[in-house]
């Protein structure tokens, strides 16, 4: 068996946890030290790994001065429950950086957006019948939309059935 634990550095080990959990529909738990926390599924398979900028001087992980948080990282989650995570994302940011859309390449929603230390984060639906609910038409308003087939295009209604 062979496992990547991703480490990022964060701010605030607690509050990361605390808003990857929420993001991702986990129960809360507490980090397991005050400058590393594990986000863990449900069978206890560890997704990421939150390790605060400068505790134990990995060169990496000092400073987020020394690079932009998340440049060439993209932390990209597959999940059963995509029609859930959406308000989910919603209640804990401002707005998304991508609106939900069917990716082409895939053909499973996904939408995408940041987490309190700036990096870029993609929740995708981890099946293709788990498309996307909502669609943000011309005005900026969210629309909810039946289920069906795409071609999706932003703004525009999906027909999912």
């Amino acid at each position: 068996m062979r496992r990547t634990w991703t480490i990022i550095g964060v701010g605030d080990v607690p509050g990361s946890l605390k808003w990857y959990q929420s993001l991702l529909g986990l129960p809360e738990t507490a980090p397991v030290h005050a400058d590393f926390g594990q986000v863990l599924d449900s069978d206890g398979t560890v997704l990421l790994c939150l390790h605060e900028w400068g505790a134990h001087e990995h060169p990496s992980l000092m400073s987020p001065d020394h690079a932009q948080p998340g440049n060439g990282l993209l932390l990209f989650f597959r999940v059963d429950d995509f029609d859930m995570a959406l308000p989910r994302a919603r209640a804990l940011v401002a707005r998304l950086e991508e609106e939900p859309h069917v990716n082409p390449n895939t053909g499973t929603g996904e939408f995408s957006l940041r987490d309190p230390d700036g990096y870029y984060v993609t929740i995708s639906a981890n099946i293709r019948e788990n498309f996307v609910r909502e669609v943000v038409n011309h005005d900026g308003a969210v629309e909810v939309c039946d289920r069906g087939d795409g071609p999706f295009t932003r703004g525009e209604p999906v027909n999912f059935d």
